[in-house]
């Protein structure tokens, strides 16, 4: 699991200027570094990797991508965990 995020704080609220997020495992995808899951805003534009693929995605605040990020990680652990039972 990796997450970082960049920003200040203006008047009291944090301002996000760059954030990657990033469940890595290369026994579940050898693909795009081993990264199954991740969103972030490199090269520009908010996006969202899945096993592989990149496509852009909507961007309402950083703690609304934080809750997405986090419940399809926990979405995914969960059926990992149902194929090996």
């Amino acid at each position: 699991m990796r997450y970082e995020v960049w920003g200040y704080v203006d008047n009291g609220k944090t301002i996000v200027t760059r954030y990657n997020m990033a469940y890595v495992n290369h026994a579940v995808c050898s693909k795009d570094n081993g990264r199954v899951l991740g969103y972030d805003n490199a090269h520009g534009y908010h996006h969202r990797h899945y096993m592989g693929s990149a496509e852009a995605c909507d961007y309402v605040s950083h703690d609304d991508t934080v809750e997405r990020f986090q419940a399809e990680w926990v979405e995914i652990v969960n059926k990992l965990k149902g194929k090996s039972s």
